[in-house]
């Protein structure tokens, strides 16, 4: 069964590998980038919020769902054009990064919005009656109150997104679910799969475990 691991295919393993950390790392960067001021947007922006504001806030908030409730793999075809846009290419790990971050922001976004619900409103309300700035409550009350909850959905994010980047891998966006696909599906190479499956599964273990960690590092803080 392990013959066919030649030194060639094993290569390509650490190759892939390399691509789907990239591939997740980075689109998470941007991703954080996105979701984690539009979720304290649609939080200032709620009901109750320090900038309160039905009409944005559902603006928002309908687009948020409309990206959310797309299918991944209609969302990565649908922004080709796009994705040529900003990387010249529609395949490869580049590429795939664009659907990734648009997949992955609003996503990230309402878990920021759920995490900062959960501050307790004594607090916004003691600050603005010491005359803060919705920047200073921003900053210095929601954010670092809800922070072990927001990195709980960074790590949820960063989760969903291996599983994301090997579905990308199947129309070319490189990592290891094109290894899987490539190898393992189209040269009938079970065994490769199987790998594929391993290493995906240590993968989110490892991110999951780091997460968990931080979270209850800060918690303790």
């Amino acid at each position: 069964m392990f013959e066919r691991f030649t030194a060639e295919l094993l290569e390509l393993f650490a190759s892939s590998l390399w691509e789907t950390v990239l591939m997740v790392g980075i689109s998470g960067t941007f991703a954080a980038l996105i979701g984690i001021p539009l979720g304290v947007y649609l939080r200032l922006t709620d009901r109750g919020g320090v900038l309160e504001s039905r009409v944005a806030n559902r603006v928002v908030g309908g687009i948020v769902n409309a990206v959310r409730s797309t299918p991944f793999i209609i969302l990565l075809v649908a922004v080709i054009p796009l994705t040529r846009l900003i990387t010249g290419s529609s395949i490869g790990t580049a590429a795939a990064v664009v659907p990734l971050t648009l997949a992955a922001g609003p996503f990230l976004a309402r878990l920021v919005e759920a995490s900062l619900r959960e501050v307790d409103p004594g607090l916004v309300e003691a600050a603005q009656a010491m005359g803060a700035s919705t920047q200073q409550i921003v900053f210095k009350v929601l954010l670092p109150e809800a922070l072990p909850s927001i990195v709980a959905g960074l790590t949820v994010t960063f989760v969903s997104l291996t599983g994301y980047s090997a579905m990308a891998g199947a129309v070319g966006g490189g990592g290891l679910g094109d290894l899987g696909i490539r190898y393992g599906y189209q040269r009938f190479l079970p065994e490769v799969m199987l790998a594929v499956v391993v290493i995906l599964i240590l993968f989110v273990q490892s991110v999951q475990s780091l997460g968990d960690s931080l979270v209850h590092r800060l918690r303790h803080k």
